[in-house]
């Protein structure tokens, strides 16, 4: 067992920036193929449903692909390079990951509850109509009662069922129509050659550190086994056991112990992080897990839509800005599809840097614009905590949206 190394917190940073491709992107080659990497790289997207600006699986993408194009995702998606399952949240997964999504669909089929209580009968029922009819979505179940909305997973019964089925690994889901899922069985949509052995125990809590590590550059038990019932104990004494076998490292970061893979050091880029400014998601890998943002970066965050109106601080959906190595600020941003204006309801400057900031902003702003498939800007409200002007910093980010091409 190696003795824990101390590394600096700039240096920890850089790692995980450049573990999570924010320092760079894939070398130049097809967008889907570029896509396909960074999917593999992080180990999964998470999928979300609030789309005040483009969902987040895309932005995620978008945030680390320039080039990106929504249509990427599901090219991969139909062309089975990637798949949906439950990560900490529902995501896409590489298909090369697959084997590591059986032991909790065998839970799943075995008993263990996931939203609500599994009805046999329903369920099969429903099986045999996908296994007979083909793909289906839910609407196709036309004949159900009507969805109970005063009751917590009060979906019809046959969506219930669906989601069961798709849990416990009995469906897939083949595409997507819009946002609507499509279900079908899993023998109809796993490709040929695939891995479907079940990895034992340790086989399974192996990938998940190895993954995470490789994902995000370092990492505690807690941190690896986020929001996985039953985990933490098992990812740690396992941890140990690699740590006492020298293929893991542990090192210390800010007072606070980590675990990192034996060849950490050769990810910590030797020129600093770009100073792009990027528009992160809410949901995005790089801060899902808001105490380790806090731990490495010093950024408290918290997306504000679960919060009432009156709590909120900074708006309904918040996008963090990261800076270099720094969060900046962060984005209360709205596209209104009808009109293609994106408006900025708030802009909340974390920087004393105003003007190269504005400069900056402005650029990245012009790019997701064109992400969100907007054509306009509306600029509501710009503050900082470091100036006493918010007149004046809002008329210096309008300057620059009107012309990016403002000399600072």
């Amino acid at each position: 067992m190696n003795p824990i190394q101390g590394l600096s917190l700039k240096q920890a940073r850089k790692l995980v920036i450049a573990s999570q491709l924010m320092s760079s992107s894939p070398a130049k080659i097809a967008r889907q193929e570029a896509t396909l990497k960074v999917v593999e790289q992080l180990g999964y997207i998470q999928i979300d449903t609030i789309s005040v600006v483009e969902r987040a699986h895309h932005h995620t993408l978008w945030s680390r692909l320039p080039r990106y194009s929504q249509d990427d995702l599901f090219f991969l998606q139909k062309q089975r390079q990637i798949f949906e399952y439950w990560s900490h949240a529902a995501a896409y997964l590489p298909i090369r990951d697959f084997r590591y999504s059986l032991p909790r669909k065998q839970a799943i089929a075995s008993g263990e509850r996931h939203w609500y209580a599994s009805d046999a009968k329903l369920n099969q029922k429903v099986l045999d109509r996908v296994r007979a009819e083909g793909p289906l979505q839910a609407k196709d179940f036309e004949s159900d009662v009507k969805r109970d909305v005063n009751k917590w997973g009060g979906g019809r019964p046959s969506k219930r069922a669906l989601e069961q089925l798709f849990m416990q690994g009995e469906l897939m889901i083949a595409e997507r129509k819009g946002f609507q899922k499509v279900y079908d069985l899993t023998e109809r949509v796993l490709p040929a050659g695939i891995d479907v052995s079940t990895p034992t125990e340790e086989q399974h809590i192996d990938h998940l550190i190895r993954s995470y590590l490789s994902a995000n550059g370092l990492g505690s038990a807690p941190q690896i086994a986020y929001l996985l019932k039953g985990m933490r104990a098992k990812v740690e004494n396992r941890c140990r056991q690699l740590c006492e076998d020298n293929a893991l490292d542990e090192i210390q970061v800010n007072g606070l112990n980590y675990y990192v893979l034996p060849d950490f050091d050769k990810k910590i880029p030797v020129r600093p992080s770009t100073k792009t400014i990027k528009i992160l998601s809410p949901f995005d890998n790089l801060l899902i897990q808001r105490k380790r943002t806090l731990e490495l970066f010093g950024f408290d965050y918290q997306i504000e839509c679960y919060v009432p109106a009156k709590k909120r601080r900074y708006g309904y959906f918040c996008l963090p800005l990261l800076w270099g190595q720094d969060f900046a600020g962060r984005l209360d941003a709205k596209i209104n599809r009808k009109t293609g204006v994106l408006s900025i309801m708030n802009l909340h400057m974390e920087t004393t840097k105003h003007e190269q900031f504005a400069k900056e902003f402005a650029e990245v702003m012009w790019r997701f614009l064109k992400f969100n498939q907007g054509n306009s800007f509306e600029l509501v409200r710009v503050s900082s905590p470091t100036s006493d002007n918010d007149k004046k910093l809002r008329d210096l980010i309008w300057k620059f949206l009107v012309d990016p091409n403002t000399s600072c």
